[in-house]
């Protein structure tokens, strides 16, 4: 499938590594076909990569696998929010939350509050508000710079 984007013009994707969100994500419902996009050779868990839309091409955002900030994130889920995903578990299972990089970058942050869970076999996804007390804002610019080694 050909696909034009904003921000890595036109891509083409297989049919087979397109996510279906039945519901959509928080505050766009309508929007139900992504594709994770990632530099390959960065691609060790600890690289952002993009949620990138394939039913509104100015839709892409960058998202992080949460344990590259948080080692011990372990969210909840309820059996009810994870049935339409079919069986899942680790080795199936991709975990992967918002990143927000505002102007004033020391402020960047992750949404630990509302992950993506991806089942990787059959690309059926949700996005999952946990009932944990995990923040919204979960600021990050710190630990991704320690390790960094900066």
């Amino acid at each position: 499938m050909k696909a034009k984007t904003r921000l890595f013009g036109e891509i083409d994707i297989e049919d087979s590594k397109i996510l279906k969100f039945t519901n959509g994500i928080i505050g766009f419902p309508d929007l139900k076909n992504f594709t994770l996009i990632y530099d390959a050779d960065e691609q060790e868990g600890h690289a952002i990569s993009w949620l990138q839309s394939m039913d509104e091409p100015e839709f892409a955002m960058p998202v992080l696998d949460p344990l590259v900030v948080k080692q011990d994130y372990n969210p909840m889920f309820s059996e009810e929010s994870l049935a339409a995903l079919g069986d899942i578990g680790s080795e199936n299972g991709l975990l992967l939350v918002t990143v927000t990089v505002p102007a004033e970058i020391e402020k960047m942050s992750v949404n630990l509050r509302a992950p993506f869970v991806i089942n990787t076999e059959t690309c059926k996804a949700a996005q999952i508000i946990v009932e944990d007390q995990y923040p919204v804002k979960f600021y990050i610019y710190d630990i991704l710079k320690e390790g960094a080694g900066e």
